[in-house]
């Protein structure tokens, strides 16, 4: 393929970044949307291309910013480009089409960022993820999958419970009054979930204690980096990372401190293996009183940006002093890297001139 032969020769030549990207986003429109609150965590897929593309254009690099829709393929025969950005978070409004990105940029031979077909598919499948986990040694808190608000509930399970969206991701309904005490609020809330998204919904122990985040990126050196978030959420009983604290409110309901610990950081390496994911992933994890670790999501494709996106990765890479221009450089190279079968290239810029379509 001429595209692929041009990466090739300026590989092997000068350690060059592309000279073109397609960054590609969701095509965000109201009525895709089942909630106002879903169509929030999307609404601003194209400002956040636009703030990338920007960091990219430092580098030297000519982007080409693409919904993705219907138009994607014949857009990206067209440009050509020499790497894809995938920032896609759901096709149509179904977060679990997402994994029909990158099946398109393995058709085209387009090298991309992020997960393949098979993790970006496990993403949106919470329960997967769970029986993944646990069959790999990876702890979870214990589980339910609800297809019906009348399905008996596994006597196993301790209250409290919080339930979650099995295919969507950005804590939409994680809301704060997420957690269950008894069984009628736990039926109530499956009946309206399961009937506004018509589909399943996860229903897991809630663990008291402590949440951290991890963020793991891929590479020659493989990295995990750890932000524990401190809450200042007085009087609250059920003390977690709700989607009004991440959605509605000005960001004062936590904050990020770093955290470590070795054995967390291969329970992380393991699931980022056992998820599939690639070039990045990111993790949340509760600690319980007594030390022990419970895995409550995974998820391939996270936010991506800026710390003007006010996103987990820049925000916990920045308690690293690591800046979003860095984890680009590094993203964009181990891309082409793993696209020709290369050991991890030096950065070296091009010089070009560039510009955003």
């Amino acid at each position: 393929m001429k595209k692929k032969e041009k990466v090739h020769k300026k590989i092997n030549k000068k350690y060059e970044y592309p000279e073109s990207a397609a960054i590609i986003f969701s095509d965000v429109k109201k009525e895709y949307f089942p909630t106002e609150a879903q169509y929030i965590t999307e609404k601003e897929a194209l400002h956040d291309a636009k703030l990338i593309s920007k960091y990219l254009n430092k580098l030297k690099i000519y982007t080409h910013l693409f919904p993705a829709n219907e138009l994607l393929a014949n857009r990206l025969r067209r440009s050509s480009p020499d790497l894809a950005l995938n920032l896609v978070g759901s096709v149509k409004g179904n977060e679990y089409l997402a994994s029909t990105v990158p099946a398109l940029l393995e058709l085209l031979d387009v090298p991309y960022t992020g997960a393949g077909v098979l993790g970006e598919s496990l993403s949106y499948n919470k329960f997967i993820i769970k029986k993944l986990l646990q069959q790999n040694g990876v702890p979870v808190p214990n589980y339910q999958i609800f297809n019906s608000f009348n399905d008996p509930i596994d006597p196993t399970l301790r209250y409290p419970l919080i339930s979650k969206l099995n295919e969507i991701h950005g804590a939409v309904e994680i809301t704060n009054d997420a957690v269950s005490e008894n069984e009628k609020h736990l039926r109530e809330r499956l009946k309206f979930m399961i009937t506004t998204y018509d589909q399943p919904v996860l229903v897991e122990e809630f663990i008291v204690g402590r949440e951290i985040t991890a963020i793991l990126l891929e590479g020659l050196n493989t990295k995990v980096y750890f932000g524990e978030k401190l809450f200042n959420k007085p009087n609250t009983k059920y003390v977690f990372a709700s989607f009004e604290d991440q959605w509605m409110h000005d960001g004062s309901a936590f904050k990020y401190q770093k955290y470590e610990d070795s054995l967390l950081r291969e329970y992380v390496k393991r699931a980022f293996e056992v998820c599939k994911m690639a070039d990045y992933g990111k993790f949340d994890i509760r600690l319980d009183s007594s030390g022990r670790y419970y895995f409550v999501d995974a998820n391939s494709n996270p936010a991506f940006g800026p710390k003007e996106l006010d996103c987990a990765i820049a925000n916990i890479l920045d308690l690293y002093d690591i800046s979003f221009l860095e984890i680009l450089k590094r993203l964009l190279l181990n891309t082409l890297r793993d696209s020709q079968g290369k050991k991890k290239l030096p950065i070296v810029k091009n010089g070009t001139d560039n510009e955003t379509t």
